[in-house]
């Protein structure tokens, strides 16, 4: 199977602790990917919020996710702590990319690379608008990850 690899931005922009649930497990008896988009939204509303911002009013407009992408690396198990590290990547015309790495706390275990494509949007109109100009300002001069434009398979 040739799987993706996920190139991470070189610098973190915002770092949360979550324990992993009961509610989080699968029939397998570890992290199930639905759990994984869970844990990577209450990140993003975490991120969003210690600048001020929601997804509903980000810099004057709303947020939607566009795409995701999840690369495993590791099980986690109930009881486990994760640390979700946040990354602002490429901005473009209407989004940017928002990349998160979950480490187990006590392993140091790397379990997970998430990439999600964020669009602002005009909820009221339901269309995407071009990213704001504070948001572009603000986020401007990250370092963005390596040539392979993020995403390689291997």
């Amino acid at each position: 199977m040739n799987r993706p690899t996920l190139e991470l931005p070189a610098s973190v922009d915002f770092t949360l602790e979550i324990p992993i649930r009961i509610s989080d497990i699968n029939y397998g008896g570890h992290l199930g990917n639905d759990a994984v988009l869970a844990i990577v939204h209450e990140a993003r509303i975490r991120f969003l919020a210690q600048h001020g911002y929601t997804e509903l009013q980000c810099a004057g407009s709303g947020l939607i996710m566009a795409d995701a992408l999840i690369v495993f690396r590791s099980e986690a198990f109930h009881g486990d702590v994760l640390r979700a590290d946040v990354s602002i990547g490429e901005i473009s015309g209407a989004g940017f990319q928002l990349f998160t790495r979950l480490v187990n706390r006590a392993t140091q275990a790397e379990v997970a690379r998430i990439r999600t494509g964020m669009v602002f949007f005009d909820y009221a109109r339901r269309r995407p608008v071009p990213v704001p100009q504070e948001f572009s300002e603000k986020f401007a001069g990250r370092p963005q990850p390596g040539p392979s434009h993020r995403i390689a398979h291997s």
